[in-house]
């Protein structure tokens, strides 16, 4: 097939892969492909590069399959890298463009515009795969590589620089059959029936959900149908059973009553999660010695927690292997479960004081099917991810590596990844500001999307801390816009909650919009919760 650009070739490929809205910023070193894009299908201008990425990222999320960026050479490049960092820890499907300088000028130094050192190598270094484009008749395989590599699990992004001489030039592409995806891991038939004789024996067991989860959704289901087992999750597992299942306690491990589950279980399985720090109370968390993991990644078996059998392989074929040996629990413990899961909703919705309200508001107007975005910010960090039901793991969008002002971009991304249903995005002041230019790609672009910004004047995680453990305030107190003012120089329309009474009105009002909304929660007005939350890391002064 002949192509008369690159940027021809590239709207092809993407139409291959069933993506229909890019994300970038235009540049000399992009502008084939951009104007290709925009011609053929739908390019979002996000006004930096780093939320180009977040959005694609959130893209693929949203749809469960592969978001793709655009963006600049050199510093373009290294803008984007940082939200490269997050798909990569989070195992996302991004498929990465940029440009890169004429070919004759590559490596050469001399300070051609754009041109930095070893750009590929620093795409290798935050990416799962990063390739340059040699010739106008290799464009379209590497395209389809990377593609191939971001989507085979676990994901990641792909990066593929473009030298700009190159994407002009006319293209020959020859489908060729691509590299065989490496084959799937199988555990060995002794292994499994060891495992199987362990679960078979589960009078109490736990189940614990993570990321890689998602992929055996039927199968989880399945598994705790035949258990009766309490299922707990990480944040990345939320929604792979739906989050109103009465056996379902979520992301809630580390609480007292969490604590006091896992003691009491005679065996855990836990399926594709990787203990994050944050997650196990900075590995503090104790778990029971009977552990079966299933995971896909070889080296995360074992590696926080030991495990009785280490079962390597997808989680999906996994399960069904084990299904056979799933015997029903021991009477009440499915009943204690559901207890469980009531407790400790019951406790955080009572200790997070007014924000219930808020919470409850944005699940009685959200449908069933609905994406939640969320920055890290503290109603993110404790009732966003833990109180806020979540039914599908496609609904449930974060910033999984822990970075700040990455949610807005995220949003963006999710809402017109599926545009019939509406968005949510959860900000603090401090994390919108990182990105405050994405309120014009907001703007501009009018997704269905209900941004709800928390005020409290600065970074409050860090300040909590600082007023908990410090005699002084280091960094934390912010200048805060005006965000009527903001709101409305942007072109957005703007609500204000400063009273529990009005979460309800104000939020039904603003989901119920067929386009954006920037809604501001005054923290000050509303009135604190009930205890200064802290994240779970240790203060070695404390």
């Amino acid at each position: 097939m002949r192509y008369d650009t690159g940027g021809d070739l590239l709207v092809a490929v993407l139409r291959e892969l069933g993506i229909d809205t890019v994300f970038g910023i235009v540049s000399v070193h992009n502008l084939p492909l951009v104007e290709a894009v925009d011609r053929e299908l739908r390019f979002v201008p996000v006004r930096h590069e780093a939320s180009a990425v977040n959005a694609a990222d959130a893209y693929g999320r949203a749809r469960g399959g592969l978001g793709c960026a655009l963006t600049s050479t050199g510093t373009g490049a290294g803008n984007a890298a940082g939200s490269l960092i997050e798909s990569l820890s989070a195992g996302t499907s991004v498929l990465h463009i940029t440009g890169q300088v004429e070919s004759e000028f590559l490596g050469s130094g001399r300070g051609f515009i754009h041109e930095t050192k070893d750009q590929l190598g620093m795409l290798t270094a935050v990416s799962k795969y990063a390739a340059s484009v040699p010739s106008a008749d290799s464009a379209g395989r590497i395209l389809r590589e990377a593609a191939q590599a971001a989507l085979t699990a676990p994901g990641g992004p792909a990066s593929v620089e473009w030298p700009v001489d190159l994407q002009y030039a006319a293209q020959t592409d020859t489908v060729a059959e691509l590299a065989a995806e490496p084959a799937v891991p199988v555990p060995a038939d002794d292994e499994l029936a060891a495992a199987g004789a362990l679960l078979a024996s589960a009078r109490r067991p736990v189940i614990w959900a993570g990321g890689g989860a998602n992929r055996a959704r039927t199968q989880l289901a399945d598994l705790l149908a035949a258990t009766g087992a309490a299922l707990l999750t990480s944040n990345s597992g939320r929604g792979a059973v739906p989050e109103d299942h009465p056996q379902v306690v979520g992301n809630f491990a580390t609480t007292p009553a969490g604590r006091a589950l896992l003691a009491d279980a005679d065996v855990l399985l836990t399926i594709g999660t990787h203990f994050r720090s944050n997650e196990t109370a900075d590995y503090g968390l104790k778990l029971p010695e009977a552990h079966i993991q299933i995971d896909l990644d070889a080296a995360a078996l074992g590696r926080v927690y030991p495990a009785r059998h280490a079962l390597h392989g997808d989680a999906a074929e996994v399960i069904e292997r084990l299904l056979p040996h799933a015997r029903p629990a021991e009477t009440g413990w499915t009943t204690r479960a559901a207890e469980v899961r009531a407790e400790v909703r019951a406790t955080l919705h009572d200790n997070i004081g007014p924000q219930a309200a808020i919470c409850d508001a944005i699940r009685a107007a959200l449908p069933r099917e609905a994406v939640v975005a969320r920055d890290v910010t503290i109603p993110s960090s404790s009732w966003g991810n833990r109180l806020l039901d979540m039914y599908d793991p496609r609904d449930n969008v974060f910033p999984r590596g822990g970075g700040i002002g990455q949610g807005l971009g995220m949003g963006i991304g999710a809402a017109l990844g599926r545009p019939d249903a509406p968005t949510v995005v959860i900000a603090g002041d401090g994390g919108l500001a990182v990105h405050l230019g994405e309120l014009l790609t907001l703007a501009q672009e009018r997704p269905r999307l209900t941004l709800i910004v928390f005020n409290d004047g600065g970074y409050g995680v860090l300040r909590n801390m600082q007023d908990a453990h410090s005699d002084r305030r280091s960094g934390v107190d912010l200048a805060t816009p005006d965000f009527e003012l903001l709101a409305r120089a942007c072109g957005l329309p703007y609500l204000r909650i400063a009273a529990t009474e009005h979460a309800e009105p104000v939020i039904s009002e603003a989901v119920a919009s067929d386009g954006p909304t920037l809604v501001e929660v005054d923290l000050a007005a509303l009135g604190p919760m009930k205890n200064p939350f802290t994240p779970p890391v240790k203060i070695p002064t404390a």
